[in-house]
C-alpha cells in the first residue's frame, strides 16, 4: 500500500514532527482490542480506506480515548479536526491515501511513562522512603490499597476504582521494580507470563476448542492446570486442587473458591436443595453444641455451608457480608443521631426505643 510521505502529512498538518511518533497502518489498529501504542506520544494511522474501517478505528481509540478526544484527518494538502465521537462515514471521503494524526493524550498517560516514574523513586535521586522498601515492608500497603479498592467497588463509586485501581497499580509496580533491581524477574518477564498463562487456559477464544457454558470453561481451566502442573514437574504435582488459593485469602473468600474448585471437579450438590437441607442440619448442630469448642466448631460448619448457598445463588459471600456490615453501619449511625437529638446516650435508652429508631432507619431506605 502506498502512503504519503510524512513530511508531506506534517506540512499538512502545520506541525513540527514530534520526537516520538507511532505510525501504524489502520487496518492494523482496527483488527486490534486495545490501542497497540503508548497514548502518551501521537500516533499516525495510515490508509483509512474505507468508512468501514474508520469505524473499527474508532472503535478501538474509544479504549482508551476520550469521545471529546481530537484528531485530524489528513489527505493531500486537505485537512480536518474532529472529535473521535464525530469518525463518522459520512463526514471524509475515505480513500487508501487518507491518514488520521492522533494527538497525545498528555503526559503520564501510558504504562511505560508510569513505569519510569516508579523507577525514578527508587534510583539514586529518588525517594527516601521508596529507596528503602521491600517486599515484605511493602505487603501491609499492599492489603490495604486491596481493600479500598474492595470499598470503592462495594460501593459502585467510580471515581474511587479509577482512584484505588491507580493506589493498586503502584504497589504492583513498586514490587516488581525491587524484583528487577535484585535480579529476580522484570515487568516484562511479569507481564509475558500472565500474557501466556491467559492464552494457554482460553483455547476457546485463542484455539481451536469449542466451549459455550460458564461451566465448561470453569472445568476446562482446572484440567488445564493440572496438565501445567504435571509438566511442572514431581513437585508441583504433589499439590492438590486447593493448594493454590491463597491462605491469607478473607476467610469467606476462601471457603467460597474451595467450593467452587472443588465443584469444577463433580464435588457438588446436584441442586440448590441439598444445601439448603445442609444449612438446615447445620442450624440444629449448632442448637445441641454445648461446650464452647463445640460452639466455635458448629458455627464454623454453618458459615461454610451458608458460602456454599450463596455460592449457589451467584452471590459473592465476602461482598454480601461486606454489604450487610455497611447497611448495619448506617442503620446503628441512625440509631446514635436520634440519640443525640433526644439530648441521650445510648445507654440510656431502651431496647425498644433504639429499635425503633432501627426501624426508622429501613422505612428511610438506610
Amino acid at each position: 500500500m502506498d502512503f504519503a510521505p510524512l513530511s508531506s502529512v506534517f506540512e499538512t498538518l502545520r506541525l513540527t514532527p514530534p520526537p516520538r511518533l507511532t505510525l501504524l497502518d489502520a487496518q492494523i489498529l482496527a483488527s486490534a482490542h486495545y490501542p497497540p501504542f503508548p497514548p502518551d506520544a501521537p500516533a499516525l494511522l495510515m490508509g483509512l480506506a474505507s468508512p468501514e474501517l474508520a469505524l473499527r478505528v474508532k472503535n478501538v481509540l474509544s479504549v482508551i480515548y476520550p469521545q471529546r478526544h481530537e484528531l485530524i484527518i489528513v489527505e493531500g494538502r486537505n485537512s480536518r479536526v474532529i472529535s473521535l465521537d464525530n469518525l463518522q462515514p459520512s463526514i471524509f471521503d475515505f480513500s487508501p491515501s487518507v491518514c488520521l494524526y492522533v494527538p497525545s493524550l498528555g503526559e503520564g498517560t501510558s504504562f511505560e511513562a508510569f513505569g519510569e516514574i516508579v523507577a525514578h523513586l527508587r534510583a539514586p535521586d529518588g525517594c527516601p522512603w521508596d529507596k528503602k522498601q521491600t517486599h515484605q515492608s511493602l505487603r501491609p500497603h499492599l492489603l490495604e490499597e486491596s481493600y479500598e479498592a474492595l470499598a470503592a467497588m462495594d460501593e459502585n463509586d467510580t471515581d474511587g476504582m479509577r482512584e484505588e485501581f491507580g493506589d493498586l497499580l503502584l504497589q504492583i509496580m513498586l514490587n516488581v521494580q525491587i524484583a528487577a533491581e535484585n535480579g529476580e524477574f522484570t515487568m516484562a518477564q511479569a507481564v509475558k507470563g500472565i500474557y501466556d498463562k491467559i492464552i494457554r487456559r482460553h483455547p476457546h477464544v485463542f484455539g481451536g476448542v469449542e466451549l459455550n457454558t460458564v461451566d465448561g470453561v470453569l472445568q476446562n481451566w482446572e484440567r488445564l492446570k493440572e496438565q501445567e502442573r504435571k509438566e511442572n514437574g514431581k513437585a508441583q504435582l504433589e499439590k492438590g486442587l486447593l493448594d493454590g488459593v491463597p491462605s491469607a485469602l478473607p476467610a469467606l473468600t476462601q471457603a467460597q473458591e474451595y467450593q467452587e474448585r472443588a465443584a469444577r471437579v463433580g464435588f457438588d450438590w446436584p441442586e440448590t436443595e441439598g444445601v439448603l437441607d445442609k444449612v438446615r442440619e447445620e442450624i440444629e448442630e449448632v442448637k445441641a453444641a454445648q461446650s464452647l469448642e463445640e460452639v466455635a466448631a458448629e458455627l464454623g460448619d454453618l458459615f461454610f455451608v451458608l458460602v456454599n448457598l450463596a455460592r449457589w445463588r451467584k452471590v459473592d459471600a465476602e461482598s454480601a457480608l461486606r454489604t450487610a456490615n455497611m447497611k448495619f453501619k448506617k442503620r446503628f449511625a441512625h440509631i446514635e443521631r436520634g440519640a443525640k437529638k433526644q439530648g441521650r446516650s445510648l445507654s440510656d435508652m431502651t431496647l425498644a426505643e433504639m429499635d425503633s429508631l432501627w426501624n426508622e432507619a429501613k422505612r428511610l431506605g438506610l
